[in-house]
């Protein structure tokens, strides 16, 4: 792969989109091509998986049925956009990847990260991101960024205690895994901005 595939992590709130935008003109300014990419989404049947993920039904949402339309619509995402991207060179900024589904689904379901690994293993085999910054907020602040956005969505309308497990999920595997930098997002969003350039910086040029 000739560019690099850098993901931007966190709980709702965390300032992941400013982040990005952040990281986009950072690059730019060195003269080097960027796509922005989102998951759920990305591709057309990627967004309509996104919609059902996100959608308030009536029926329940087993965590299971979840988890599966967040794979399928990544795996659509990285075979068609992003590696495609940066085979051409381009740099691919990502709001969430992977590590979401370890800390959501993993985590926040309580489905466990064993079974996510497998998963993982089995639609994406050994792809990675050559960077993941995790923008690490408080629960209750976080929420309430996001609610001061608007409407929230049915993943953002779970209960506080389901963004506990998340976020912790979110710590513990990135303790484990020296690909990815915690910075702290309750802290002044210049300073955030500050710490991911260093660490773009530090890490990849």
């Amino acid at each position: 792969m000739k560019g690099k595939f850098v993901v931007i992590e966190g709980l709702e709130g965390a300032g992941k989109s400013s982040a990005i935008a952040n990281v986009i003109t950072h690059l730019q300014a060195k003269g080097i091509e960027t796509e922005a990419v989102r998951e759920p989404g990305g591709t057309p049947l990627a967004e309509s998986l996104r919609d059902l993920v996100k959608k308030k039904w009536d029926e329940t949402l087993v965590p299971t049925t979840e988890l599966l339309l967040m794979y399928a619509s990544r795996v659509q995402l990285v075979e068609n956009v992003i590696k495609p991207h940066l085979m051409n060179g381009t740099w691919v900024i990502g709001d969430r990847h992977d590590l979401s589904s370890r800390a959501y689904q993993g985590g926040g379901r309580q489905l466990g990260d064993e079974l996510l690994q497998k998963l993982r293993g089995l639609t994406l085999g050994s792809f990675y991101p050559d960077l993941t910054i995790l923008l690490d907020v408080d629960e209750e602040v976080g929420l309430e960024r996001a609610r001061e956005r608007g409407e929230l969505d049915r993943i953002e309308e779970e209960d506080l205690a389901f963004f506990k497990r998340t976020r912790q999920a979110y710590l513990n595997i990135a303790a484990k895994d020296p690909s990815i930098f915690v910075i702290d997002a309750n802290q002044p969003m210049l300073k955030v901005h500050k710490a991911i350039l260093r660490t773009l910086e530090e890490n990849l040029f």
